[in-house]
């Protein structure tokens, strides 16, 4: 049977075909053969006579019966076209990148030939050098032979000559083909060694790309190699420095400023014995020796050198002016020192004033009907505002001390004549309230004798003058008075320097934020001026005078309302004017900082034994801890002076924190996780922080005047002191036998000889006048019925609770305790 088993072979109609076996693999492993007939691909040729134009425009391409089935002219022209330009591209192609292979053969020819060239070169070199060393060597050795041969016999010398020679050639050799390999490893470099290996640049960005050396390290190496050619490495001049060396720095910080690699200084630092990482920090001697050892010059500064841009410049005679007085007015409490100032202002600032009593320090300028300009500082008199009238006199030129022609000499006139006296200031008194029935104002001048203030008619050098604030007395007398001590000081200020001046109150204000009270004292305060004041910094926004209009600058003695600082400076800082805002920030920063940490020092016990005697004292004393905010800065301070004065051994107040402006809920919220209630003075709670107080049931207080708050904390701190506990003796009894009875025990049967005896009351057993027990009776009898008391010549039985050891002849005193409630006062 045939392969096919008389089936007809497969096969394609209409075309040439071609005979052929296919295998047809099946299921279960069967295989068959099968003959099949491929067709051939057809090809058209045109006939030699039949071509026709194939341009554009031309007819039909061909013969239109042997072209594929729905192809026309245009689509056939357009085929042959595209077939003809795809071919001319090819045959360029193949051009171009025979040419760059000729190109790219003939550049590796070129440089094979170069590098071959500079090895064949420096070959040669090195084997005419190494051929005249040869030469120079031979030419040593022979005469040294010779040398010999003069020396020694000669059959002995003619072998020792001729050795060397022999074995001269057999070396040569060697050595010159291990010279020619270090050649060519130094010849071929870095760059040689490492140009058969793939980078990740050059995988990432193919071809030769990549890192490439910069432009100045060519030169580098180009200026090493010129050197090396001209005879060896020339070192670079070392560059001395001068480095800056604060009290402690980073010793990465260090290198810089060298201008050393960090890990050379680290090294030298553990060559010293220091074993120190780049980010550690090292002391200035240290740093010093660092610093020689790499031949640099050290220049020591400290952190307190950005004060240094602050400079106290000496004015010219030439640039000072005239200037306005600056006038305080300093007296005892309720003196009339404010109503004195309000008839020299024509105002009415008591009005303002809760109680009646200056709380706040004030300044304000006067025009006089001579057309002097006053510059005026009024104080607080109460005994808590001490450092506010301290203040006011450091900053003034003339005192004016206010003393009541009713009242004479008082505590707080002392510390006003007092602080006078320190800051060196010129003094006139005021004896004021003339007008009283009671007043004696030889009185007044007699007491001031007390104090060393002798007043002009008591024949001494200090003006005193009679006025009266109601009626206006004397008012003409003391502003001429004020007039002459000013023109005796003959005070003048240069107004065409930077401003300097001193914070007099500050305040946080709710619509204008911080805001300071400064009187300027030499130079011209400016709109827009940069200026640092304590540990705040600012640009000035605004100036307000003290009639609350804007102005636009402030000269020498004029009061102004600052605004634009960061934050509330404290009252009696110096406010000094910088060129940028960049020193007066670093100023500021520096302040704080020595602030922070001198709080911190004065706070810290330094050793154990401090620790635990710190520990101890404060384990008997019980705190009252408040927080306080009041509208300024002066007041804020008085009461934090006067709550520090409040308490005992046994009892004491602690301010929490203090500040001004308006309580808030952060306020709040440190109140309630401390206990403390909250004083405001002259400020409110906000709505949130009321709210939040209400809930979480913290006392907010307000007060307006300051004798109340003191009052108040002082009243709540004699609250933690414990009751005394006082005795009071209500008899006494002798004890004449003593019995013992079953379920009781000894009881004894006794006389009261005095007073009265008590069931309820202590008592105490003595025996020969010593005490023996003290306790509580269990039982009190009078015949057989138990009996609240026993009064004087009866008798009763008693017994005592927990204790049988009574005897006849004892002596039984009974007493009762009484709790007694102590203040602070």
């Amino acid at each position: 049977m045939s392969d096919n088993d008389g089936k007809k072979t497969l096969g394609l109609r209409g075309a040439p075909s071609r005979p052929g076996n296919v295998k047809q693999s099946f299921s279960h492993g069967r295989t068959k053969n099968v003959v099949v007939e491929t067709k051939r691909k057809r090809v058209v040729v045109p006939k030699p006579g039949g071509q026709k134009p194939t341009g554009p425009g031309a007819g039909p391409v061909g013969d239109p019966s042997k072209r594929p089935a729905g192809i026309t002219d245009a689509e056939m022209e357009r085929r042959l076209k595209a077939v003809q330009a795809a071919k001319a591209r090819e045959v360029e192609e193949t051009a171009a990148r025979a040419a760059q292979e000729k190109a790219r053969a003939e550049e590796r020819e070129r440089r094979r030939a170069d590098q071959e060239a500079k090895e064949r070169a420096e070959r040669e070199r090195e084997e005419a050098l190494k051929a005249k060393a040869e030469e120079e060597a031979q030419k040593a050795r022979d005469a040294e032979a010779a040398a010999q041969a003069a020396a020694a016999p000669a059959p002995a010398a003619a072998p020792a000559a001729r050795t060397p020679s022999k074995a001269a050639p057999a070396q040569t050799p060697r050595k010159t083909e291990r010279d020619r390999e270090d050649t060519n490893k130094k010849n071929r470099g870095d760059d040689s060694r490492r140009s058969g290996k793939l980078t990740v640049n050059q995988a990432l960005r193919g071809g030769e790309g990549g890192r490439q050396r910069s432009m100045a390290q060519m030169k580098r190496k180009q200026e090493r190699a010129r050197q090396k050619a001209m005879g060896g490495n020339v070192d670079r001049e070392k560059v001395v420095r001068d480095v800056q060396l604060p009290p402690a720095i980073v010793v990465s910080e260090l290198a810089a400023r060298m201008a050393e690699k960090t890990g050379a200084v680290v090294k030298a630092l553990m060559n010293s014995g220091l074993m120190v990482t780049q980010n550690e920090t090292i002391d200035a001697d240290t740093a010093e020796l660092i610093i020689e050892e790499f031949g640099h010059k050290v220049v020591r500064v400290s952190d307190a050198d950005v004060e240094d841009v602050i400079k106290v410049e000496e004015d010219d005679e030439g640039d000072l002016k005239g200037r306005p007085p600056v006038i305080t007015i300093m007296g005892h409490v309720d003196h009339g020192k404010t109503s004195l100032l309000d008839a020299i202002r024509n105002a009415k600032v008591v009005a303002g004033e809760a109680g009646g009593i200056t709380q706040h320090i004030g300044a304000y300028q006067v025009k006089t009907d001579g057309g002097a300009v006053l510059s005026f500082l009024d104080t607080p008199g109460h005994a808590a505002f001490t450092s506010m009238r301290s203040r006011g006199a450091q900053v003034t030129d003339i005192v004016v001390l206010v003393v009541a022609a009713d009242d004479a000499v008082m505590p707080q006139t002392i510390e006003a004549i007092n602080h006078a006296k320190a800051a060196e200031v010129p003094m006139i008194v005021a004896i004021n309230k003339i007008d009283r029935p009671a007043a004696d104002p030889d009185k007044v001048r007699t007491d001031l004798l007390q104090h060393e203030v002798i007043v002009e008619k008591m024949s001494g050098e200090v003006q005193d003058v009679e006025v009266s604030a109601v009626t206006g007395q004397g008012l003409d007398e003391l502003l001429e008075a004020i007039a002459l001590q000013a023109e005796i000081l003959e005070l003048k200020a240069n107004p065409d320097r930077a401003a300097v001046g001193a914070v007099i109150e500050a305040q946080l204000d709710v619509g204008r934020g911080p805001v300071a009270t400064v009187l300027v004292q030499n130079g011209t305060l400016r709109q827009g001026d940069i200026f640092v004041v304590g540990e705040q910094y600012g640009k000035v926004r605004a100036l307000v005078d003290d009639q609350g209009n804007r102005v636009k600058e402030a000269g020498p003695s004029v009061p102004v309302e600052v605004l634009g600082l960061n934050g509330t400076p404290e009252a009696g800082d110096v406010l000094n004017v910088t060129s940028t805002e960049a020193q007066a920030r670093e100023i500021a920063e520096y302040r704080e900082k020595a602030a922070k940490d001198k709080r911190a020092a004065a706070g810290a016990a330094t050793t154990l034994e401090q620790l635990m005697a710190n520990a101890k004292a404060d384990e008997n004393v019980s705190e009252l801890p408040i927080l306080v905010k009041a509208d300024v800065q002066g007041s804020a301070e008085a009461i934090v002076q006067a709550m520090e004065k409040i308490g005992n051994d046994e009892v004491r107040v602690r301010v929490l924190h203090s500040g001004v402006g308006a309580i808030t809920e952060t306020d709040v919220g440190l109140a309630e996780a401390s206990g403390a209630p909250i004083m405001g003075f002259n400020v409110r709670a906000n709505a949130s922080a009321r709210n939040t107080a209400n809930q979480k049931g913290v006392e907010i207080r307000y007060y307006s005047v300051i004798y109340d708050l003191v009052d108040d904390v002082k009243a709540a701190a004699s609250g933690l002191l414990s009751n005394e506990i006082k005795e009071n003796f209500i008899g006494y009894a002798n004890i004449k036998e003593v019995f013992k009875v079953t379920g009781v025990g000894k009881v004894a049967g006794c006389l009261v000889t005095e007073g009265v005896a008590r069931r309820s009351a202590g008592v105490r057993l003595l025996r020969d006048n010593v005490v023996i027990h003290e306790g509580t009776l269990k039982t009190l009898k009078r015949f057989k019925d138990e009996v609240p008391e026993v009064q004087s010549g009866q008798e009763c039985g008693m017994a005592f609770e927990n204790y049988d050891d009574i005897r006849p002849d004892d002596v039984i005193e009974i007493f009762e305790r009484e709790e007694v409630t102590r203040t602070l006062d």
